[in-house]
Order: structure tokens, then C-alpha cells, then sequence
């Protein structure tokens, strides 16, 4: 759970990254970085550069980093507040049992590289073992079934996709909303995509070369025999695995995806897997039937299982357990992870040190232990108050904005109101608490805490399939800078940490209090309307419930912005993928947009006051763009646009180009670079 190879690179390449940025000139208004503006940068022709050119000239990535943001401000603060409790609790002494014990337990033992030292490979022997014992077909589907994994930090994340061969996600089934259901995600992969191992270009050779290197030392340096041939037979392996993969574009399509095969039907529908032995091993034998998300790479991978030779099996097997925990393996083999991963993938050209990443692992071992505490010391009633008042109006200037589309036909509207009526907004942390109660950790098992902590996890996924929807669950937690949206139970999550400077600071002018959280918050609202959330109803069912005429006036909408994206080259050999960034480009332009009217009504039709020369709405749309404000290595930028849903950071500042007032607010003129005939502009909510 907490060392996979792909949670391994997030640890050195987080887009929010931790560390403080270059200081910052005084500033005029408080919240805006003024002397990081370029002022001789037209605003029509770089609004990014315009905003932050002089911050991105004179602020260097830190060492330990693949990315520096405008959201390091809070990211830094919340890393320091749980830096403090973690530490905390490991000098506490609390009684055996509670929750602050696992937490100094947890982190003590992550910490204890002298004992980890000592005990060599002698905590991952026994599981080697177990995969050098297989001997047949239904011994390897035995062992799948055994070591599933419940993937919650994946989906959390929005990739559907796990190193292990296959993921389990437990959650609201889209058809029935009121129970849970057990999907089947595809895996397999120790790097991020399908496009590592099969991109022809010369920049993936090169990556190519260097994983099938680290493959082979990763396994020498685990003392398993053959590790050269066995290296060899890994990526083979992995890349056949990756042709039966779905694309990344179809990782979130919800009608794709949600593919439910009856259990007697599993053996036709993806002959060569033993299922019954394998799902007897997942402990899934009562169930009735199973999602296959994506079918085709379920389908293909099971068709491998069957078709590749079993020591190519056991080979990926051996590789993917070592790879997995080497963190808490001998410190060569944590180098080495992280100078594939890290470097490599990465472009991190220094380990984070060892304390910052326990603060870190200890913070999602145990998330909402650490949360709870983090909330009690750091999140006062007055700033979930604001929050919610903010929501509330940002949900109300959204509502008007469906009054007024002029295309949608009344049927429509009616049931985008009704989902706008229901939606679920929590703000801060859960109103009950998950319990850890029955988790082992120790202080001198570094090892065994996260072996017991997956198969804690595992079982809470078990338990729930066995319960009704929860629609008050908390799948994130308090401490993370982030916001979600939970498309099938239509409910918005707004965790504590995001709720403090750049994104809401008091002190600061309510114009720009509305562009950072206030856009934020309009985002995941959004997200309940874009390509994914639109496909549900208010009840969280998937079910069409647009009329043709309107559903293709949506579509036309969307391909124009996919368009528009697609256009932006961030590396000289790869553009944005509009498709694959779609529904993070809906929210971010739907999002801007109710915000900019929910700030506006907030004045009561007076105009906002003109602060060091810059009018409201400047303020507004430049604090909007220093939220976005990134530096990226190359490897992180090129895994990006790859992998991720969303575009890079100095892009999303570009959504601006779609909005009638930024053009007011800057005298943006035809001439200028950005600017967009009106009929031109993307207008979809």
C-alpha cells in the first residue's frame, strides 16, 4: 500500500509539493504575489506568464522535488502541523491500543532503518518462497487471489489502475445505488502507463532501457538467482500486458467501465484464469457477480495467465513483491527504487530525507488518525463555517447558470436541478470517524506494519460489501490539499488542509478568496456535470437523462474544449491529450465561471473596491492564475501529460480565455495571442 513503484514516484513527484518556495517580495495586497508578476508580459498575449513570470524565473525546484507550486504555501504548513503530531505522538508514550500509539508506532518503526538493516531480506523471504513454490495454473491463481489488494489510494487518485496484476475497488454499484459492489481493476504494470512500455519514441526507448536495468538490480539486490534472464522475462511480460491494457483516455468512461459479469459466466467471459480458485482466495466466493473494469484488459490479462510461460509469472511476481516494499527493505534496494522512480521517472535529483518521508507514510497508513488530530489542533468551527456559507453560494450561482442555457430543454434542466438539490457537501473531515481498533502496528516492524496494514484495509473492503451505501463515507483525508468529488453518490469533499492561504486566507480581498477556493470549490461542484458526473442521475444511478438534442449540444461543447487543448504543446514532442484531460477542463472552466457569479452577487451589485490599481475582477482572475502557478521537471511534466487528468498547472491558469469578463477586466484585443473570437469561446454550463 504505501511503497508501491507508483506511490513511490507520487512521493518525489507530487504536483503539490512541499517544500517552501524562493521569498517573496512585499506585497500590496495581501494574497497576491505581486513582485511575482511579469509586468512586461502583455496579459493578452501570456496571461500565465503575466501572472507568475518573474516567480517561475527566480524559484527553483527544490532538490528533493519534481515539481514547486503555488499550492507548496499550504502544503508546506500542513506538512509542518503533521510533522508535529506524528513526531508527537512517537515521544507520547500513548497507552497500548489507542490511535496515537499505532501513529508513534508506525512512524518509529518507518524511521528504524538500523533494525530494517539488521533483518535484511529475512521479512520478504517467506513470501519469495511462496511464489518460487507455484507449481501449476491453479497455484498462480491461488496466490493472485490471496495477495488482492484493496486499491482505495489508487481510485482516490482517479487512476483505476494497480501494480498489483489485479485491483480490487469497492464501492456504490452504478446500477443499484443503494449497495456496494466489488470491481476488478486492471494491473500489472510497475510503470505508470500502458505508453511506458509501448511508445515508439526515442525519449520511452531510453526509459524502456533503463526500467529493464533496474529490474535486473532490484532482483540481484533482493539475492535472487538469474536476475539478469529474469529481468528480461519481467518486461516481456509487463509489456504484453500493457497492449491488453485499456487506453488512459478510458480509465474514468463510466459506460465502459461499468461491465458487470455474472461469477458463472467468468470463466467464458475471461477464459484462462482459474476464477474459482482465485476468488475462493479472495475470500469473493459469495458473490454473484463482479465489475470488470476495464473487460478487455481483464479478459487479456486472464488470457496471459494462461498463455505465458510460468516463470515469467513467477519472475513478475518475485520483481513486484521486492519492488513493492522497498522502503522498508535494505537500503540499497530503497536507493535503487528511488533512483528509477524518483530520478528516472521522476527528474528528483535528491531523496527526500528519511524523517520527512515517515511523517509522510505515517500520514496514509493511518490517515484518519492522523486526520482526527490534525482537525482538533488545526481546524477551527469558523473556517468550515465560511466554507459552507461559500458552497452555498457558489451551489446557487451554478443553479441560475442552468436557468439561463438557452439550449436545454426543460426535461433537462429539471434533472440537472435535482442533482444540484441533492448534491452532498462535507467540509473538514467525516462526521464519524473510521476506527482502526484490531490493527497490529509495533515499533520494531517496519515490515509487518504494512503487510497487517493491507490486510486491515482488505477486510474493511470485505466488510463493506457487505453493508449498505454509506453516503456519509470519507474515502480521502482531512490533512490532504485537495478537494474531491464522489461522482455515483454525487457528494463534494472539501478536507481541512485545503482550507488555509493561498486558498482562503481573511485577511485577503473576498475577490480572491473566491478565485482560489472559491474556484476550487465550483470545480468539484462541476464535476457533478461534466463527461463522468453527468452520466448519473440524483440518485447516483447511471442513467441517460438528457434529451438527444441537448446530449449533442453537451457533446459539440466538450469536443470544441477538447480542441482547444489539444492545441497546447507544454514539451516540443508532446501536446496536451484534450480527451484524456476532458472532465478536469469542464470543471475547471464551469467551476471559474460560478465562482466569478457567485463573487458577484456576493457585492450586492456594488463594485468591488480598487486595490493598488487593480480593479475586482483583476484581482480575481490573477489570483486565479497564481493558483496554478507550477514548475515541473521533465520527467514529472512528460508523465503528466501522459497520465494525468489533468493539464499541467500553467494551462489550467488558461481557462480564463473563455470568460467574457477576463476580457473586460485586461482590454484583452484581438491581436493578442490568447484571445478568442466570442463565438469561439467554450460556454458549457
Amino acid at each position: 500500500m504505501l511503497n508501491s513503484p507508483r506511490k513511490l514516484l507520487r512521493a518525489f513527484a507530487l504536483v503539490l509539493a512541499l517544500a517552501a518556495a524562493a521569498p517573496l517580495a512585499a506585497q500590496e495586497i495581501p494574497g497576491l504575489d505581486a513582485a511575482g508578476m511579469d509586468r512586461s508580459v502583455r496579459p493578452g498575449e501570456d496571461f500565465y506568464r503575466y501572472a507568475n513570470g518573474t516567480w517561475e524565473r527566480q524559484t527553483a525546484i527544490p532538490g528533493d522535488r519534481s515539481s514547486i507550486s503555488g499550492w507548496a504555501v499550504a502544503a508546506r504548513r500542513a506538512e509542518e502541523q503533521l510533522t508535529a503530531i506524528v513526531q508527537g505522538a512517537a515521544a507520547a508514550g500513548a497507552p497500548a491500543g489507542s490511535d496515537l500509539r499505532r501513529i508513534g508506532d508506525f512512524y518509529t518503526a518507518f524511521l528504524d532503518t538500523a533494525t530494517i538493516t539488521a533483518r535484511g531480506m529475512a521479512p520478504l523471504r517467506p513470501l519469495l518462497a511462496r511464489i518460487e513454490a507455484i507449481g501449476d495454473r491453479k497455484e498462480l491463481a491461488r496466490f493472485m487471489g490471496e495477495t488482492l489488494r484493496a486499491d482505495v489510494d489508487v481510485i482516490n487518485e482517479g487512476d483505476l489502475f494497480t501494480d498489483n496484476v489485479f485491483g480490487l475497488w469497492v464501492d456504490q454499484d452504478f446500477n443499484q445505488p443503494t449497495r456496494n459492489s466489488a470491481a476488478l481493476l486492471q494491473g500489472g504494470l510497475a510503470m505508470p502507463d500502458r505508453s511506458y512500455y509501448l511508445d515508439p519514441s526515442p525519449r520511452m526507448a531510453e526509459i524502456r532501457a533503463a526500467y529493464r536495468a533496474h529490474v535486473e538490480r532490484m532482483l540481484a539486490l533482493a539475492g535472487i538467482p538469474g536476475a539478469a534472464e529474469k529481468a528480461d522475462s519481467v518486461v516481456a511480460l509487463e509489456t504484453r500486458i500493457a497492449r491488453v491494457h485499456a487506453p488512459r483516455e478510458d480509465t474514468w468512461d463510466v459506460v465502459k467501465g461499468n461491465v458487470h459479469w455474472a461469477r458463472a459466466d467468468l470463466a467464458s467471459r475471461a477464459p484462462g484464469l482459474d476464477w474459482e480458485t482465485f476468488l475462493s482466495a479472495a475470500e469473493l466466493a459469495g458473490l454473484d457477480s463482479i465489475v470488470a473494469w476495464h473487460p478487455g484488459a481483464i479478459r487479456g490479462i486472464s488470457a496471459l495467465v494462461a498463455s505465458e510461460p510460468l516463470e515469467s509469472w513467477k519472475a513478475l511476481l518475485a520483481y513486484h513483491a521486492v519492488e513493492h516494499r522497498a522502503d522498508v527493505l535494505p537500503p540499497a534496494l530503497d536507493r535503487e527504487a528511488f533512483d528509477f522512480f524518483g530520478k528516472t521517472l521522476g527528474g528528483a535529483p535528491e531523496r527526500s530525507p528519511r524523517a520527512r518521508r515517515a511523517v509522510d507514510a505515517t500520514s496514509a497508513a493511518l490517515g484518519f488518525a492522523v486526520g482526527r488530530e490534525y482537525v482538533q489542533r488545526h481546524f477551527p468551527a469558523s473556517a468550515k463555517e465560511r466554507a459552507q456559507a461559500m458552497v452555498a453560494g457558489i451551489i446557487q450561482a451554478f443553479d441560475r447558470r442552468i436557468d439561463a442555457l438557452d439550449w436545454m430543454a426543460p426535461a433537462t434542466k429539471a434533472e440537472a436541478k435535482a442533482k444540484l438539490r441533492t448534491i452532498r457537501v462535507s467540509v473538514g473531515y467525516p462526521d464519524r470517524w473510521p476506527s482502526y481498533d484490531g490493527l497490529d502496528l509495533r515499533a520494531d516492524d517496519a515490515y509487518g506494519n504494512q503487510e497487517r496494514l493491507e490486510r486491515f484495509a482488505y477486510r474493511q473492503a470485505l466488510e463493506k460489501l457487505r453493508r449498505p451505501v454509506d453516503r456519509d463515507e470519507w474515502t480521502v483525508t482531512p490533512q490532504q490539499v485537495n478537494a474531491f468529488n464522489l461522482p455515483a453518490m454525487n457528494a463534494l469533499n472539501f478536507p481541512a488542509a485545503i482550507l488555509q492561504p493561498p486558498f482562503f486566507d481573511p485577511a485577503r480581498p473576498d475577490a480572491m478568496n473566491y478565485a482560489a477556493i472559491g474556484a476550487v470549490i465550483g470545480h468539484e461542484v462541476s464535476h457533478s456535470f461534466d463527461t463522468v458526473g453527468s452520466a448519473f442521475d440524483s440518485q447516483g444511478r447511471l442513467r441517460n437523462w438528457w434529451t438527444p438534442d441537448d446530449s449533442a449540444h453537451f457533446s459539440a461543447s466538450t469536443t470544441r474544449l477538447t480542441r482547444q487543448y489539444d492545441a497546447y504543446r507544454p514539451l516540443p514532442d508532446l501536446t496536451i491529450n484534450g480527451t484524456l484531460t476532458l472532465a478536469e477542463n469542464i470543471a475547471d472552466l464551469a467551476g471559474l465561471a460560478a465562482a466569478y457569479d457567485a463573487w458577484r452577487a456576493s457585492l450586492g451589485g456594488r463594485e468591488a473596491p480598487v486595490v493598488s490599481g487593480l480593479t475586482g475582477d483583476q484581482q480575481f482572475f490573477l489570483s486565479f492564475a497564481q493558483t496554478w502557478r507550477n514548475r515541473y521537471r521533465e520527467p514529472l511534466l512528460r508523465r503528466i501529460l501522459l497520465t494525468d487528468g489533468h493539464s499541467p498547472g500553467p494551462f489550467r491558469a488558461l481557462t480564463v480565455r473563455n470568460l467574457d469578463p477576463w476580457y473586460a477586466a485586461f482590454a484583452i484585443q484581438p491581436a493578442d495571442a490568447l484571445y478568442l473570437a466570442p463565438a469561439d469561446r467554450v460556454r458549457i454550463w
